[in-house]
């Protein structure tokens, strides 16, 4: 039933997601969902030993010691899928000889350790035995007598040194046993917190899931609303694009009769300003030209003279006579052909407002999203109903699925577990402290040894006296010799247990941490469990059989891991789109192309629009033939660049008063002086201010810049009216009869839009399903709780650690044994010993027993030996 439950809501939460594939390529404006509520997860399937982690390192090398082999995905898929014991016989066949060959040489290492483990579990307790009998038999260092050797003193420190270091391994071992043992009971403590955090993650995955998918079909009005906003401001959208579309030839018909309209009205400016710098100009000129007149008459009267007629004179006379041509004006203005008839017509032309025209050709033209709001409401109101139906259905179908009664029953499964394992965790506990009082009784065993040979080597080594003999030894090294010898009957007695434990623990936790623990760390494992037909004979992928009932459905263990580890969303973890299909929730092709269907009925009368009327066409025809281009600009442009008279005056004058320099003082010098004053005055108060006053450069100024603007805009003037009035006609051509083809395109443009804002959101949810909606990150985390964590962090790490502490302390007892039964001979007190001749040194430190009398055991039963 849970099974079936979880079923559910993973189908459930996979009913958000669709297969609709994008109706359209241009992108949409970007619409914001926001973000999916979710909340952080507190499970951290992750566990740091501490320092203990250092053991758990060396046990790692000393099993890759004893099996470097690589994990046996292989053999392991073949020994699964091997049928052994069905049939009499089996075992012989030649398949599985060889597997079971590649089985043995893979634990070849355990199989080994393993053995020699039950070797000393056998043979020690008979060597024990044997040892035990043979000292009854006052043999193997039974008999209490002990023969003096001149090396007694450093063997007995040898052998209390060797006996001082095994112990000291012992004791190491006994502490990484206990140290092991104590982390896996503080782990198991601890473990009840990570538990419930697992279990509240669980709550919150299935709490935060329907939260999740309400979200999602939430985000439906975000897409609506901005729909609708497009459909309510369609004047603005579709309209200002329909105008764009068309303004792209409109605009510039319109803007080059607005400009002709403008040059109406500058070129009538230009004309009247060259009619009045003309009169200014000739004004100045004919007065300049007057006075010149009158000087030239005077001064031609004064040459006329008597005096010139004189030799000295005649000369001087003659040059300034005929340099009296020179005094008259260069720029003649009176001449100018006049402009009047030109300004009549023109004045005639701009009695039709031409630029009003054109401003209501713009007004009309930019009533164009007025025109589409007012052609398209009923249109509008039939989307809008569509649009409402889509949210609506998706409502209806949303509450149309069993969410409640799901998350119901997955909630009442997931607390009944909760309280089964909160039930059975004081079980687990008590269990564990058995656990870790046995475990502390084996390592106290081994604390009892340690403590008879520490006493032993204390008392032995403190109540040692070397001037005492064997049979006088003080009582405190008798005692520690005592202490020795019973470390080694308890050596004997818990040696072949402690081993036992040792083995058991070492094959079945070396083996889960090669088997299980490392193939999981790299998903080994999980590409074992995912072989084809391995679980079952029948499926091709397991889980894809248990979850879809189609074994064919490429789902694996290692992929739904995977993505649980990365947080992505169970639908795709899973591939539930295999299980459900939802395209009746989120496809809205069929919603879509009602809209597209509707859009493109859309029709658009842009007839009204009047660019430019035909009273304006004339008059542009008429300002072409106002006769501008007839005007002479050249003549114009000629008297404008020529100075104001032909000779520089005050040159003119200098040069005469040095000429009447050279003439016989007398009235005709005094006279042409007085000329020469003349024009200088002439100069000073006409042609200076003809060149200078602003009156005259401004006439001037203006006269040069009108005429030179009469020029360019007569310039093809005819062909520029005729481009004008083409370009307004075809643009009214466009909007009269080319104007649906744009209408079409942009409302084809514009249905892509509203479209596109329902393939955002199908994106979204998409993206949302994938790696948002119902992450799967606890289920990741409660296998990562129960085999990394659990199996092979607390227990197969403090497992291991306990073998290794205790198996290598059991090992060591071996020589701890050996120097204990050696150096205990030189601490317990003696029966017997040899005796010294104080007046004969012998070469064997024996004296003759006959010439004592005294009994001598030893010596006897050597030579009954021999």
């Amino acid at each position: 039933m849970a099974v079936e439950l979880c079923l559910l809501l993973l189908l459930f939460c996979g009913s958000t997601m669709s297969e609709v594939q994008p109706i359209y390529k241009p992108p949409p404006g970007t619409l914001d969902f926001g973000f999916v509520p979710a909340k952080t997860y507190d499970t951290g399937a992750y566990h740091e030993p501490g320092a203990i982690g250092i053991l758990f390192k060396i046990v790692h090398a000393f099993l890759y010691l004893v099996q470097p082999n690589t994990f046996p995905q292989d053999l392991i898929r073949k020994l699964a899928q091997q049928q052994f014991g069905n049939t009499q016989g089996d075992y012989q066949k030649p398949e599985n000889v060889v597997l079971t060959l590649q089985a043995i040489y893979y634990e070849i290492g355990f199989i080994v350790s393993a053995a020699l483990g039950l070797l000393f579990i056998l043979l020690l307790p008979l060597v024990g035995l044997c040892f035990c009998m043979c000292r009854c038999c006052d043999n193997c260092g039974g008999e209490m007598h002990q023969r003096q050797k001149k090396n007694a003193d450093c063997q007995r420190s040898c052998f209390a040194t060797f006996l001082f270091v095994a112990s000291l391994i012992i004791s190491v071992g006994v502490l990484c046993a206990y140290a092991a043992n104590q982390h896996l009971t503080n782990q198991v403590r601890g473990a009840k917190k990570l538990v419930n955090s697992n279990f509240k993650d669980l709550k919150i995955f299935l709490n935060d899931t329907p939260a999740q998918i309400d979200y999602l079909v939430s985000q439906y009005n975000t897409t609506k609303d901005k729909a609708l906003s497009d459909l309510n401001n369609v004047g603005p959208v579709l309209g200002t694009r329909v105008q764009e579309q068309l303004g792209k030839e409109v605009r510039p018909a319109l803007d080059a009769a607005l400009t002709m309209a403008g040059a109406i009205r500058e070129t009538k400016e230009a004309l009247e300003n060259v009619s009045v710098s003309v009169e200014v100009l000739q004004e100045g000129t004919e007065r300049l030209h007057a006075n010149l007149t009158d000087v030239k008459m005077h001064l031609s009267n004064t040459l006329n003279d008597s005096a010139c007629n004189a030799a000295q004179a005649a000369s001087t006379c003659n040059i300034i006579r005929n340099s009296l041509g020179q005094l008259t004006i260069n720029a003649n203005f009176s001449g100018l052909p006049g402009v009047s008839s030109q300004l009549a017509k023109v004045n005639d032309v701009l009695k039709i407002d031409l630029s009003s025209l054109v401003q209501k050709g713009y007004a009309a033209f930019n009533d164009t999203p007025d025109l589409v709001v007012n052609q398209t409401k009923n249109i509008l109101s039939d989307i809008k109903s569509v649009l409402e139906s889509i949210g609506s259905n998706i409502t209806t179908f949303t509450r149309a699925l069993p969410v409640q009664k799901i998350l119901a029953d997955l909630m009442v499964y997931l607390t009944q577990s909760e309280t089964y394992v909160q039930d059975y965790f004081p079980i687990v506990e008590q269990y564990d402290f058995y656990r870790w009082l046995g475990c502390l009784i084996l390592c106290c065993m081994l604390v009892l040894i340690l403590v008879f040979y520490y006493l032993g080597l204390l008392c032995g080594t403190c109540g040692y006296d070397k001037h005492a003999s064997p049979t006088t030894r003080g009582c405190i090294s008798n005692t520690g010799g005592n202490f020795l010898m019973a470390g080694v009957g308890f050596s004997f007695l818990f040696s072949w247990l402690l081993m036992i434990v040792v083995v058991l623990t070492f094959v079945t936790g070396g083996n889960v941490e090669k088997l299980v623990c490392e193939p999981f760390e790299d998903k080994n494992l999980f590409k074992v469990l995912d072989t084809p037909y391995l679980l079952n004979k029948h499926w091709k992928n397991y889980l894809a059989g248990i979850i879809f009932k189609n074994p064919n459905v490429n789902l694996t263990f290692e992929k739904v891991y995977s993505d649980c580890k990365e947080n992505k969303g169970i639908y795709t973890s899973l591939h539930l789109e295999h299980l459900f299909n939802i395209n009746e929730l989120l496809n809205i092709s069929m919603y879509t192309e009602d809209v597209a269907l509707k859009i493109e009925h859309i029709q658009i009368n842009l007839s009204k629009i009047i660019l430019l009327d035909e009273i304006g066409k004339e008059n542009l025809l008429n300002f072409s033939s106002s006769g501008i281009d007839g005007i002479d600009f050249s003549a114009y442009l000629t008297e404008i660049n020529k100075s104001v008279t032909k000779v520089d005056l005050l040159s003119f004058a200098n040069d005469l008063e040095a000429r009447a320099d050279q003439l016989p003082k007398g009235a005709l010098e005094n006279a042409l002086k007085g000329h020469a004053n003349n024009i200088r005055m002439i100069h000073n108060q006409q042609v200076v201010p003809l060149e200078q006053a602003m009156k005259y450069v401004k006439a001037r100024s203006t006269l040069n810049q009108s005429i030179r603007l009469l020029k360019r805009t007569s310039s093809e003037l005819m062909v520029k009216v005729k481009n004008v009035i083409s370009a307004v006609n075809a643009a009214q051509n466009l909007i009269n009869n080319n104007a649906s083809q744009v209408i079409v395109q942009e409302t084809k443009k514009y249905m892509d839009t509203i479209i596109g804002y329902f393939e955002q959101y199908t994106e979204w949810v998409k993206e949302s399903i994938s790696m948002e909606v119902a992450a799967c990150k606890p289920i990741a985390n409660v296998i990562d709780t129960a085999v990394d964590i659990f199996l092979c962090s607390y227990i197969a790490d403090s497992v291991n650690t306990f073998w290794f502490g205790l198996g290598g302390s059991s090992m060591f007892l071996i020589p701890a044994i050996i120097f204990a039964v050696k150096l205990s001979k030189y601490y317990r007190r003696m029966d017997t010993e040899d005796v010294y001749d104080d007046t004969e040194n012998g070469n064997n430190g024996y004296h003759k027993e006959h010439l004592y009398g005294i009994h001598n055991p030893v010596f006897t039963s050597s030579v009954e030996q021999w």
